[in-house]
């Protein structure tokens, strides 16, 4: 299977941008640079959009999630778009009963603990993916030569919150799941993987020209159970897309010690969290890959003299590997001044 020809990868539009080259291990016309959770809650354009609509409701409505989408482009001149939407879409369009509640996170009308839970989840179809290839579609008609990047949440990352019916410090439910039951954690992982892969490919084929799986819980794992019972099942979830030929990019927090195990699930690009710098990541990582990050998004709000030494840091530490996309080594914070990401792009751009 191989994109369509009006995709922006292969009708021109996109294949040469910055991005693109950096994520291929070329060397690009500018520093590229986005941000996680670029879009949404840090733009007043986007609070002002959302008045009035739940969460899911606007990553459902395809004019809605466009424009969200678009929003830090205009302003910021980043150099892609990520498409803005959550990692429990997917279940919520199988059917599976999830909400987002203000101030807590995803929580699921009941949690998913036992072989009957998991024998009774509904399966994702292809049709009810519809609204987000309409919304990836509007976004990147407008987006011209800027990618945009499709994401996913990975298997373990979407499970931990099946386990526990909602957002968890510590996920001993999925992690004691694991160890005590693993041919039922066996089972829901493939699920997830499953569900998120044709999340992703929804996305790439409607027009994403890269696709980022985000694993924000990995962190909470060592790298036995990591390589044991995780990493199969974000591969499945990777397989969903490989043969479209887009940059695949792999991005967990708190996952300094997993890095090699993450790369080898099959990645392009590997992002890097703000706990380690990018030339140790990058020796870990054996110099083989291009790497994503990772300034700290914690230094958003300090001086700015402060924030752009840091950055020239990030930038040294960077050029190290074989290519380099500036990001945070996490995402936007909510209270962020949306001049700083503005001005912070300009500097980036003219390092």
């Amino acid at each position: 299977m191989t994109l369509s020809p009006s995709h922006p990868l292969m009708d021109g539009r996109t294949e040469n941008s910055p991005m693109i080259t950096a994520y291929r291990g070329g060397q690009p016309s500018r520093r590229p640079v986005w941000f996680m959770r670029q879009a949404g809650r840090s733009l007043p354009e986007y609070r002002e959009l959302r008045v009035g609509t739940t969460m899911l409701e606007s990553c459902l409505k395809p004019e809605m999630a466009a424009e969200i989408t678009l929003q830090p482009v205009r302003r910021h001149d980043v150099d892609a778009a990520i498409f803005f939407s959550d990692i429990v879409i997917p279940l919520k369009l199988a059917g599976v009963g999830v909400d987002i509640v203000p101030g807590v996170g995803p929580v699921l009308d009941k949690p998913i603990r036992t072989a009957a839970d998991i024998a009774n989840l509904p399966e994702l179809t292809d049709e009810a993916l519809d609204p987000i290839r309409e919304a990836v579609a509007l976004t990147v008609k407008e987006l011209g030569s800027t990618p945009l990047i499709g994401f996913a949440g990975a298997p373990f990352t979407v499970a931990a919150y099946m386990v526990e019916g909602r957002p968890s410090r510590d996920h001993l439910g999925p992690r004691t799941m694991m160890h005590a039951e693993p041919e039922l954690w066996a089972d829901l992982m493939r699920w997830a993987a499953n569900a998120s892969g044709k999340f992703l490919r929804a996305q790439v084929e409607a027009g994403a020209s890269a696709a980022q799986l985000f694993d924000s819980w990995a962190g909470s794992l060592g790298l036995a159970d990591y390589t044991e019972h995780v990493a199969p099942a974000s591969a499945i979830a990777l397989d969903h897309v490989r043969d479209l030929g887009v940059p695949l990019v792999h991005f967990g927090t708190g996952t300094s010690e997993l890095l090699g195990a993450m790369l080898d699930v099959g990645v392009d690009v590997m992002g890097v969290d703000y706990r380690l710098p990018l030339d140790e990541a990058n020796r870990r990582l054996g110099g083989r890959v291009p790497l994503q990050g990772n300034i700290d998004p914690a230094l958003l709000n300090a001086p700015w003299e402060v924030l752009e030494r840091h950055v020239r840091e990030v930038v040294a530490a960077g050029s190290t590997a074989p290519a380099h996309v500036v990001n945070l080594g996490h995402g936007v914070p909510p209270d962020t001044d949306p001049e700083v990401l503005t001005r912070l792009v300009a500097l980036i751009h003219s390092i």
